[in-house]
């Protein structure tokens, strides 16, 4: 495989990435912050570039790690998986379509200073022009680059030094006129200027001593930058008349003339025209290779990827770009096309600090020469204030971050899960603490010293037995009892008198047979019957009068009007002091093989106290059974319960396509709201797997807190 020469040095490094934020930037954007929040708009500037910092750091600690040609886009991926990594690529692709409209549409303005034509047609035919550009394949080289940004500089800094001298300070008075809204909108809406700041670690493969260069490079050139725009707006504000600048499509042009003079608006012409063509261009290039990327990922529609044999360039991913580019310029107005931009930019630069978490915690080697100072303090203040920066920038740009989430989600969901099968590190990390969770859970089982068995209804003698047998393994290890209860329900009309209190010969019968069963499975066993109103309401006072640890009920399936409006064990499930085993059985047998489920790999402590407990009483082993996922994973649970359990653990991966072996007994964990659980079984590929099944409710305090759940379910 061919690499590339490692040639770029610090000054390059620094180059390229001033070239890639001077441009709408400073251009543009201080008029339409002015009209936002006044002369503070010098703060907006300073305090944007202060907040890029974070996802700086985070970007030059992932380059050294993963010094390769490559985006924000790749980094996000690999650290947070194919869903984020969705929503990233999709984002940064849409923020620099958008940046490359913002030139287009700030940069003309500057050119019809000196020529009489129509404003959108000039910019429309500019933006067609560098489509087909990139079309052919046209490179911009180096030189060309660093010329420009060494005219840029030179302009810039004539008018910087030049205008210094006549700033009238009265042009700073009220200065936060517009409140600490004002200035947090119009920070939002100039966040857009530094997102160049990081575009160096696209070619990171290129950069020689990239642990020193990179950092130094990308944090040097933020620096600066941010210091060359506090002092071109501090002077812009300062050497105009208040307001005379605001909403001008020329700002620093209007700003040049009146200290400068032609001379000096020539020069900013110049370096305009050059930064925005070049930001415009840069931005075509960039933004079309992110369809392009994620195509080769399988996160988009390969055609994205192919690359035309004549031109040598992905010209579906360009013509793509290009239409969204063209489509912007048409009718979406420049504010709103800045403020999307900014919008989309401070999502992925959240994402970006989220990342380097995921990689840090994460299980995937990850060893970067820079690391970022203050981890994850860095990382955590970076992403919760770039959520917040977004909420101050009005309707425009969070609708347009909500809808492309939203978007971009649907878009994983529909087109993407089916086809990709891999995760980000950060899954790895979540996954490792759900499962370290899980077997913290299972090597501190409670006791269970007493077990409820309640019987709703007459049954057949086997059925009573096989409950009594699975309570009995419940509690053997601490010679407890199991208490056996025959609940009759009467009618409401119908008085509870003693007459309903005197037992019957079937009673007798009843509690003979159930206590001899103690003598069968060497447990103490108590009989009882309870006449009452409300069966639900008597099981649960009977629970908590005697404070057993479990009840055991038998509990059949239920139509979907059930399970969606409730039965009484559900009320039972909600309300009970205690665990609520339900078993369902279709032929209730002494059990030769135990089972249990779990979610993605991992298996809730609860139902592995249950099978231990039974398959020790019966002398026989447990197997997992997880939907086919990674075997070295399910191997690794399995491995960590048998040196957890007393009992011989097995493991085996299911898959849905496939007959489900057959099995004596299956225990899962019971699902936690009555509409998922109508909706959603727990382990649909597993219904009707086995003989009996038993579900596990775990009583309140002993339930997994729902972010474990949700991630069990969903994640781990």
């Amino acid at each position: 495989m061919k690499e590339l020469e490692r040639d770029l040095g610090l000054p390059s490094v620094l180059a390229i990435s001033i070239g890639a934020m001077i441009g709408s930037g400073i251009f543009i954007l201080p008029a339409l912050a002015l009209e936002i929040a006044g002369p503070a708009v010098i703060l907006a500037y300073l305090l944007a570039g202060v907040l890029v910092v974070p996802a700086a750091l985070s970007k030059s600690e992932m380059a050294t790690a993963m010094p390769e040609a490559g985006g924000t886009y790749i980094y996000i991926e690999r650290g947070m998986g194919p869903l984020l990594g969705t929503i990233a690529g999709v984002g940064t692709w849409f923020s620099l379509s958008f940046k490359g409209a913002l030139a287009l549409v700030g940069g003309v303005p500057y050119l019809l200073l000196l020529f009489d034509l129509p404003m959108k047609p000039v910019a429309l035919g500019l933006a067609t022009l560098l489509i087909l550009v990139n079309l052919v394949g046209a490179k911009q080289t180096g030189r060309l680059q660093v010329a420009i940004v060494v005219v840029m500089l030179a302009a810039l800094g004539w008018f910087a030094a030049g205008s210094a001298p006549q700033v009238q300070t009265g042009n700073y008075a009220n200065f936060f006129a517009d409140g600490i809204g004002g200035l947090l909108a119009a920070t939002g809406l100039v966040f857009v200027s530094y997102a160049g700041v990081t575009k160096v670690a696209s070619v990171a493969e290129e950069v020689e001593n990239p642990g020193r260069n990179i950092p130094l490079g990308i944090l040097g050139s933020l620096a600066f930058t941010t210091l060359l725009y506090v002092a071109i707006v501090a002077v812009l504000v300062g050497v105009t008349d208040p307001g005379a600048v605001a909403g001008s499509a020329t700002p620093v042009a209007v700003a040049a003339e009146v200290t400068l003079g032609n001379a000096g608006v020539f020069a900013v012409i110049l370096a305009a025209i050059l930064a925005l063509v070049s930001t415009a261009n840069a931005g075509i290039l960039s933004s079309s290779r992110y369809p392009f990327a994620m195509s080769r990922d399988k996160l988009a529609p390969p055609s994205f990827s192919t690359v035309s044999d004549r031109l040598g360039t992905p010209v579906n991913s360009i013509t793509l770009t290009g239409a969204v580019l063209l489509a912007l310029i048409a009718f979406v107005p420049i504010l709103d096309i800045a403020k999307l931009a900014s919008a989309f930019q401070i999502m992925v630069f959240a994402l970006i600090n989220v990342a380097v978490i995921a990689f840090r915690e994460g299980t995937v080697e990850y060893e970067p020469e820079f690391t970022s100072p203050l981890y994850p303090w860095v990382q955590v203040f970076g992403a919760v204030t770039s959520v917040g920066l977004l909420t101050q920038m009005g309707t425009v740009p969070l609708v347009g971050a909500a809808v492309i989430v939203v978007a971009s989600g649907l878009w994983y969901g529909v087109y993407v899960r089916p086809r990709v099968d891999r995760e980000g590190a950060a899954a790895g990390a979540i996954r490792q603490q759900v499962t370290d969770g899980a077997l913290s859970a299972v090597g501190s089982p409670e006791a269970t010293h007493e077990v409820l068995v309640a019987l709703t209804k007459r049954m057949e003698q086997r059925r009573e037995q096989a409950l009594v047998g699975l309570a009995s393994d419940l509690v053997r290890e601490e010679d407890g009892r199991v208490v056996v209860v025959r609940f009759e329900e009467v009618p409401d009309q119908a008085p509870l008198t003693e007459d309903a209190a005197v037992q019957s010969t079937a009673d007798r019968s009843f509690e003979r047979r159930v206590e001899a069963l103690g003598e069968e499975f060497g447990v103490e066993v108590e009989a009882d019957e309870i006449v009452s109103h409300d069966t639900k309401h008597a099981i649960v006072n009977v629970a908590k009068r005697r404070g057993v640890d479990a009840v055991v009920a038998e509990h059949e399936p239920l139509r979907l009007r059930s399970r969606l409006f409730g039965d009484p064990i559900d009320w039972v499930v909600r309300h009970a002091p205690c665990d609520v085993l339900l078993v369902d059985s279709a032929d209730p047998t002494t059990p030769e093989d135990v089972v249990v489920t779990g979610d993605g790999g991992v298996f809730p402590a609860s139902a592995i106290h249950v099978a231990e407990a039974v398959a020790d009483g019966r002398g026989t082993g447990i197997t997992l059974w997880s939907e086919a996922g990674d075997p070295a994973a399910l191997a690794d649970r399995r491995g960590e319960l048998a040196s957890t359990l007393a009992t011989t653990v097995d493991a085996e991966s299911i898959r849905a396509d496939r007959p489900l072996p057959e099995t004596d007994l299956l225990i899962r964990r019971g699902v936690d709201h009555r509409l998922r659980g109508a909706l959603f079984d727990d382990d649909p590929q597993f219904t009707g797997a086995a003989a009996t099944t038993v579900t596990v409710h775990p009583r309140e305090s002993r339930r997994p807190p729902l972010v474990r759940r949700l991630l069990e379910r969903f994640v781990a």
